[in-house]
C-alpha cells in the first residue's frame, strides 16, 4: 500500500467487480460505474475512472479487489477480468497514493458497527472477514469442505444459486450462517455482495444484510476517515473512531 505523510482528506473508493467497477469519492453522493468483464486490464480501468471523475476532487484512492491482495497489491490475476493486475503501479497510474485490499474486505470494513463483526460475502464464491479491534481478518471459508468434498464457496457460490434455485440457495446460506457466528464468536453477521439481496428476513438473530455503499465507506476508512452515519436496513450505523486499521 502506498503511503504518504499528510493524511488525505478525499478518498476516491472504488469497487472493482467482475461485472462493473463503482466508484465515489467521499463527499460526493451518487456512485458512478464502468462495466468491467474479461476485457477490462488495469491501465483501462483506471483511464476510465479518471476520465470519469475529471470534475472530482480527491487526494487517496482506495480500492476493493476481487482477488487475492498482498502488502503490494494484487496476487493473483482475477479469472473474470483482463489480465495484468499483478504489479501494476496504480499509484503511479492515479498519481495519487493508493490503498488495496480484497472487495470483501472493503465491504466488511464499511458494515463495521463496534465489537466482533463476521462478514461473509455472498457472490461468485464466498468472501469471508473477521474484524475486531480496528483489526481485519481476512479469511477462506470457501476452502472448507461441506460433505461429499464440495466446499462452501461451490455450495454457495453463483453457480450453485442458478443450479439449485433460489429457495434452495436461501436455504442453504441460513443453515450456515449460525455455526458460523457461533464458531468464531461474532457478536453479529453481515451478509454482503451482490446475491445477499436475494435473501428474505426474517434472517437469524445477529444476522443483517450489508448497504449497497458500505464498500465506499470501507475505501474511506482504509485512511482513518469516517463519512456520515450510513442507513443500514431503515437503521443508522454509529460513526467509528477515526484511526489506523490494521490488516493481517
Amino acid at each position: 500500500m502506498a503511503k504518504r505523510n499528510r493524511a488525505p482528506k478525499r478518498i476516491l473508493s472504488i469497487d472493482v467487480g467482475g461485472s462493473k467497477v463503482k466508484f465515489l469519492a467521499s463527499g460526493e453522493t451518487e456512485p458512478r460505474r464502468i462495466p468491467s468483464g474479461r476485457e477490462l486490464a488495469p491501465a483501462k480501468m483506471v483511464e476510465r475512472v479518471k476520465a470519469l471523475t475529471r470534475d472530482w476532487d480527491y487526494d487517496a484512492v482506495s480500492i476493493g479487489y476481487c482477488g487475492l491482495v498482498g502488502g503490494s497489491g494484487p496476487l493473483a490475476e482475477p479469472e473474470n477480468l483482463g489480465s495484468g493486475w499483478v504489479g501494476f503501479d496504480f499509484a503511479a497510474a492515479f498519481d495519487r497514493p493508493v490503498r488495496i485490499v480484497n472487495d470483501a474486505a472493503m465491504q466488511a470494513l464499511g458494515s463495521y458497527d463496534g465489537g466482533r463483526m463476521l462478514f461473509l460475502g455472498l457472490g461468485t464464491g464466498l468472501g469471508s472477514v473477521l474484524i475486531l479491534d480496528n483489526t481485519l481478518v481476512p479469511l477462506e471459508l470457501g476452502e472448507l469442505r461441506h460433505r461429499g468434498g464440495e466446499t462452501y464457496g461451490q455450495r454457495l457460490g453463483r453457480a450453485a444459486l442458478e443450479q439449485a434455485g433460489r429457495k434452495a440457495w436461501r436455504k442453504r446460506v441460513l443453515k450456515l450462517v449460525p455455526s458460523l457466528q457461533r464458531a468464531f464468536l461474532a457478536d453479529y453477521v453481515v451478509l454482503g455482495g451482490g446475491n445477499a439481496k436475494l435473501l428474505k428476513e426474517p434472517l437469524p438473530p445477529g444476522v443483517r444484510l450489508g448497504h449497497n455503499l458500505t464498500a465506499f465507506r470501507g475505501g474511506y476508512r482504509l485512511w482513518g476517515i469516517d463519512e456520515a452515519p450510513t442507513q443500514v436496513n431503515g437503521e443508522e450505523t454509529r460513526a467509528i473512531a477515526q484511526g489506523e486499521w490494521r490488516l493481517l
